[in-house]
């Protein structure tokens, strides 16, 4: 594969500033992620997206690994190094040089504030990262209605997650979903 430096280039851009707005985590970029890699860059296709996104959760580490499959997906093992790069790399060194002056306003009447709005933007990024992630993936009415379930008895229950993962996984090797 030869390097494409526009392509590596358009990974950092693309991947840094998010890292600078991923209010909530790595998580929260996700709707945004899709949109360029899917419905911008056209790097990769729905399912692709779908497919990177459940193996960047399943494998142990930081919850950004997505960024990772995709900057490999671009670019290879080059894509890969930069788009973790700028994924973690700006944000940490904000997060460090911020964390002192946070910390001086810790009682701050704006600091509780803000960190107060936060939350609600952070709740929302979240579940725009559902409703994407289901889009991509769900493709069938059976999906979408053992996704529903899945979410109201997580929601709703005690129970490990793991078991509707089962009984999902179930459901599609009977070729149901």
């Amino acid at each position: 594969m030869k390097l494409d430096f526009s392509l590596l280039l358009a990974l950092a851009i693309h991947f840094g500033l998010l890292s600078l707005f991923a209010v909530g985590g790595g998580n929260s970029a996700i709707p945004e992620i899709h949109r360029h890699a899917v419905d911008v860059a056209h790097w990769m296709t729905e399912r692709q997206f779908a497919d990177a996104f459940a193996i960047s959760q399943a494998a142990p580490g930081p919850n950004f690994l997505i960024s990772t499959l995709i900057g490999y997906h671009v670019a290879g093992l080059a894509g890969a190094i930069v788009a973790t790069l700028a994924m973690c790399g700006p944000s940490s060194v904000l997060a460090f040089y911020a964390s002192a002056t946070w910390e001086k306003f810790k009682y701050a009447r704006w600091r509780i504030a803000v960190q107060s709005a936060l939350i609600p933007v952070s709740v929302g990024l979240i579940g725009a990262t559902g409703l994407i992630v289901t889009q991509a993936a769900d493709h069938t009415w059976v999906a979408y209605a053992v996704t529903v379930v899945t979410a109201v008895i997580t929601y709703a229950t005690r129970l490990n997650p793991a078991w509707l993962f089962l009984a999902a996984g179930g459901l599609g090797l009977m070729g149901l979903i």
